[in-house]
C-alpha cells in the first residue's frame, strides 16, 4: 500500500516537471585558468624550435657510445654438484591407528599426526594415572609444557547413547 502511494506523489506532474528542467538556462562554466607552460610554447616559437632540433654534437658523442654485452657461460647441474645445506629434521615412525593406509607413516620429533593426537587424548581421558603428561611426552617425544597444554585445552567427544525407556523421561 505504501508503495502505490510513494509512486503515486512520484509520477505526479512528471512531465511538466521535465519540461520546466529542460527549459532552463545552463549554468555558465567556470573559467578555465590558463596553463603558464602552454603560454610560453605558443609565445615563444624559438621554443618549439628547440625542441625539435637535432644538437649534432650530442649526436656524435651518442655514436661514440658502443655497449658490448655478453651473458655468463651457462653452467649445467649435473646432480651431483654442491648442495645446499639443509637441516635434516628427525623423524619418528607414528603409533598406527586404526585408519591404515590413511594414516601418516613419519612425523617429526615435537609433533604428533591427529590420530596420535586423538589417541593420546583418549587414553589420558579414560586412564589419567596409567596415561600421566610426563608418561605421553616421552612415548610421543614431545616437550612437557606443550602436553600439558594439549592435555588442558583439547577434550575428544564423548557419545553417549540413551536407553529408548529414558528417552522419554528426558
Amino acid at each position: 500500500m505504501g508503495g502505490r502511494l510513494a509512486r503515486a506523489f512520484r509520477n505526479f506532474n512528471v512531465e511538466s516537471r521535465a519540461r520546466r528542467e529542460i527549459s532552463k538556462e545552463k549554468p555558465t562554466p567556470a573559467p578555465r585558468h590558463s596553463t603558464s607552460r602552454l603560454d610560453e610554447l605558443t609565445e615563444h616559437p624559438g621554443i618549439q624550435e628547440e625542441i625539435y632540433r637535432k644538437d649534432d654534437r650530442l649526436l656524435t658523442l651518442l655514436k661514440d657510445v658502443y655497449v658490448e654485452s655478453r651473458d655468463p657461460p651457462v653452467q649445467v647441474k649435473d646432480g651431483g654438484g654442491e648442495h645446499l645445506p639443509c637441516k635434516q629434521e628427525e623423524k619418528r615412525l607414528t603409533k598406527l591407528g586404526h585408519l591404515g593406509d590413511l594414516d601418516v607413516k613419519k612425523v617429526s620429533k615435537g609433533k604428533i599426526s591427529i590420530v596420535e593426537a586423538l589417541t593420546l587424548l583418549n587414553n589420558h581421558k579414560l586412564h589419567p594415572q596409567i596415561w600421566t603428561a610426563e608418561k605421553i611426552a616421552v612415548e610421543y617425544s614431545l616437550e612437557l609444557k606443550e602436553v600439558n597444554s594439549l592435555l588442558e585445552f583439547f577434550i575428544p567427544f564423548t557419545v553417549q547413547e540413551f536407553p529408548k525407556e529414558t528417552k522419554k523421561a528426558i
